[in-house]
């Protein structure tokens, strides 16, 4: 159960995002969009090419982590290296939500998202990758709504977001698709742990690097 949204809201949230995917592949730039494409297929991981390693690195070079990423993924997800990169991304995180401006009734919304995110850590080491991903689903949500206000829930938010900054859209249209991993849980039960791991960094080295 999340902390501080029910289901009802969860659901009505990766729907939101989901739209906005769709209403989005068009305006990914032409030397973003074969990672992007490649990363999630447009007609799912069933009838499309499921990701790799190969392709998740791909698509982390063009969010502009490429490098950052690939260390990650060779560090054992206990030691202290990557306690440490855990650590750097909670307080950026952290930073980021606390140098948002919101109106004085937004300001308990804020603060619940604040109280999110040590709980997804913990999910993270837990290693329960894809209710991390529901978490971070939210955390993201929440996030663009601090940021962009109203913006983010246009069905054209992704696009909005690509003529700000060509990365910065690419980000967002990450978000859009951690909804689809589902499809993974509820057709195969689960998959391969390591790249759920490599698709959870893209997000998290995005966001300690922003």
């Amino acid at each position: 159960m999340l902390c501080y949204l029910d289901y009802f809201v969860f659901s009505l949230h990766l729907n939101v995002m989901y739209r906005n995917h769709l209403s989005s592949n068009s305006a990914i730039p032409s030397e973003y969009r074969k990672a992007a494409e490649r990363l999630f297929p447009k007609d799912g991981f069933f009838k499309g090419q499921k990701p790799d390693l190969k392709i998740t690195a791909e698509f982390a070079k063009a969010l502009g982590v490429g490098v950052e990423h690939q260390r990650l993924l060779a560090i054992d997800r206990g030691n202290d290296d990557m306690q440490t990169f855990l650590g750097h991304f909670q307080n950026n995180l952290d930073l980021l939500i606390q140098k948002t401006w919101v109106d004085k009734s937004d300001e308990t919304r804020k603060n619940m998202l604040q109280d999110q995110v040590p709980s997804f850590v913990t999910t993270i080491e837990k290693g329960d990758y894809f209710r991390a991903f529901e978490e971070f689903n939210v955390i993201l949500e929440e996030l663009a709504y601090l940021f962009f206000g109203a913006q983010c829930e246009k069905d054209d938010f992704t696009e909005y977001t690509f003529r700000i900054d060509a990365q910065m859209g690419l980000f967002w249209w990450y978000g859009s698709r951690l909804a689809s991993l589902k499809e993974l849980k509820e057709k195969n039960g689960t998959t391969d742990d390591k790249i759920l791991w490599a698709l959870l960094l893209l997000g998290l080295c995005y966001l300690t690097n922003f």
